[in-house]
């Protein structure tokens, strides 16, 4: 199945600070970020960074490069178009078994294609008058 849109990388700073103030979720060895750019562009950019927290350079890399093997098996079929998107590796990423950590990216980039429920449901729990009542 040919991919409909391109896929780019993310690589100056400001482009990962960006797409950090968009919405993010956090599954098993990884936390993926997505920034919908409300252009008009269809390019799909993608972005892996691993803090050094969780190890070496040596480690980083090998979680690095293992998100970017599953960012490039999942994203065509499940990134949406005008989006950056940003993997960061947790502890863990370099060492779980390669079917836990395609499980883990694919249901961050699910629930992030779908962003609407998360948001209405924190935006309820505060407003509860439940609390209020005492």
């Amino acid at each position: 199945m040919a991919e409909p849109f391109k896929i780019e990388r993310l690589k100056s700073r400001p482009q990962f600070l960006a797409a950090a103030k968009g919405v993010s979720e956090a599954r098993g060895a990884v936390v993926v970020q997505r920034l919908d750019r409300a252009d008009d562009d269809t390019t799909v950019r993608l972005g892996f960074t691993a803090t050094r927290k969780v190890g070496n350079a040596v480690i980083r890399n090998r979680a690095k490069r293992r998100l970017r093997e599953a960012a490039r098996t999942l994203a065509p079929q499940l990134a949406r178009p005008g989006s950056d998107y940003v993997f960061i590796a947790r502890m863990g990423t370099a060492d779980r078994p390669w079917d836990r950590l395609l499980d883990d990216v694919k249901s961050a980039l699910t629930r992030l294609a779908t962003p609407r429920s998360a948001p209405a449901v924190a935006r309820h729990a505060p407003t509860s008058p439940a609390g209020q009542d005492h």
